[in-house]
């Protein structure tokens, strides 16, 4: 497995793909995060434990999209020629260090925004002790009761991609 960090920064050659996912091009990550006609495909993974809770990331303040907002267990981009198996284990490590999770495939879709326009894969892992290995993307961490996670729905303290996909997905958790 390639456990190998991207900076956050790194200016990453990504994908672009159609609203099938297939790939119909590559563009630099930075023209990506300001143009959402280029569509890259991501990977999401939730992370549940054995009593049916739900890991969260607390993203960054540093982080350029939704600054300190909670999210989704693992999230991140696929880069150009990677496969999305790799794609997973590599940011699984990193925000989560699942070493050898299995992934579930949940869902895709397409996901728009004024800034930016992703192809989402979203799976799900079952893992009893997640500890996120690149802290510097990552302001904190831990379970959410799926109670407490629908409580604070509309309030301000997730990601507005987390809320929708958590809809979706919640049954299949």
């Amino acid at each position: 497995m390639n456990t190998t960090q991207i900076p956050a920064d790194a200016e990453e050659l990504l994908p672009l793909v159609d609203s099938t996912g297939k790939i119909i091009g590559k563009a630099m990550r930075s023209q990506c995060h300001k143009d959402n006609t280029l569509t890259h495909p991501v990977v999401h993974v939730h992370i549940v434990n054995g009593r049916g809770e739900l890991f969260l990331q607390k993203r960054s303040m540093q982080k350029l999209i939704q600054p300190g907002k909670w999210d989704t267990s693992v999230g991140g981009h696929i880069t150009y020629g990677e496969p999305i198996e790799e794609a997973l284990r590599r940011e699984a490590w990193e925000e989560a260090g699942v070493v050898d999770g299995e992934f579930v495939p949940l869902t895709q879709y397409l996901w728009e925004c004024q800034r930016e326009s992703e192809y989402i894969n979203v799976f799900k892992c079952r893992y009893e002790n997640p500890k996120p290995v690149a802290v510097a993307e990552i302001d904190d961490a831990r379970f959410w009761t799926l109670d407490e996670i629908e409580q604070n729905i509309g309030k301000g303290v997730f990601t507005p991609n987390f809320e929708k996909e958590f809809v979706k997905i919640k049954d299949l958790l």
